[in-house]
């Protein structure tokens, strides 16, 4: 893992009788995008309100860039709540010059800021209206200027395309990875795993208050791997069926997915196809997020 930008350690935080969050520790390493993921009512907000110091947890510690977090920190994140906290009469540019001054920002700064930001989201001719005038994801799309406009080193985004159209989505989330090439660290919130897969690097799970996996993308697929091979052909591949050793689980015309027994290999599997037909694509199927996290939460909710 690359060096820690966010570290959580054994971070415990209880509302009055109720654990919402239960010795949790994560790691968020430098210039990755982070997927903090989970049920309702998992632990996720209360984890996002103690790193943001809205609350502060009861045990544990938390760090920021190797040092213990602090008020002052504040100004180098960047924090979208999934509910927005605009001023609806306010004029949108003055009230984000305002938001952002109160960041830190000289009144010129954040001037300066607004204008570039309103005209890489396209809302420029928005500025002097208000946001009660504009549609939820026009909404969405002010917030998240506000989120990003002071140059935040962490952004903190729950569900940030709620309410957005594919093409502001994916405007959205070209600016999210263009800033985590200029090192910027995220940690994104969301129930759409499809979303997770395409832009995440990490995530971590929480269930119940606690975390119940943690680590790299690729190395939960692979560790969640059910041995699900897809074959392509150029010929029958009728005679897949009774090969021992696996089971088919799905034949087209010029393709199979199969399941590989425990100790059958691929090696063993081309060694008894490559005679009889010409195979064009062979490849491991590893299983969707959303696969995974069913299945565990679900097992632990059978706990």
């Amino acid at each position: 893992m690359r060096k820690k930008y966010l570290e959580i350690k054994n971070v415990t935080k209880s509302y009055s009788t109720k654990v919402a969050v239960q010795d949790v520790s994560l790691s968020v390493p430098h210039g990755s995008i982070y997927g903090l993921l989970g049920p309702n009512g998992a632990g996720k907000t209360t984890i996002i309100r103690m790193i943001t110091r809205i609350m502060y947890p009861d045990r544990g510690e938390i760090f920021i860039d190797g040092e213990a977090l602090q008020d002052r920190h504040l100004q180098s994140i960047g924090y979208m709540p999934e509910e927005r906290g605009l001023y609806r009469k306010m004029k949108i540019g003055e009230q984000l010059v305002y938001l952002l001054m109160l960041k830190g920002l000289s009144k010129a700064t954040a001037c300066e800021r607004v204008n570039f930001w309103l005209k890489k989201l396209t809302i420029y001719e928005w500025k002097d209206r208000t946001i009660s005038e504009l549609s939820k994801g026009m909404q969405q799309k002010i917030q998240f200027v506000l989120t990003v406009a002071h140059g935040p080193k962490l952004l903190i985004l729950d569900e940030p395309f709620s309410g957005l159209d594919p093409v502001n989505t994916q405007l959205i989330k070209d600016i999210i990875l263009e800033l985590k090439g200029e090192g910027t660290t995220t940690i994104f919130s969301t129930h759409r795993m499809e979303q997770v897969e395409e832009m995440c690097d990490y995530i971590g799970l929480i269930d119940r208050s606690q975390v119940i996996l943690e680590d790299e993308i690729w190395n939960v697929k692979k560790k969640y791997n059910k041995n699900i091979y897809r074959i392509e052909a150029e010929g029958d591949l009728t005679f897949v069926r009774e090969i021992p050793g696996l089971t088919v689980l799905d034949m087209k015309n010029k393709h199979v997915t199969v399941r590989f027994h425990e100790n059958f290999t691929s090696k063993d599997f081309l060694s008894s196809v490559i005679d009889k037909v010409d195979i064009t694509k062979f490849e491991l199927k590893l299983p969707g997020l959303n696969e995974i996290f069913i299945e565990l939460v679900g097992f632990t909710k059978q706990l």
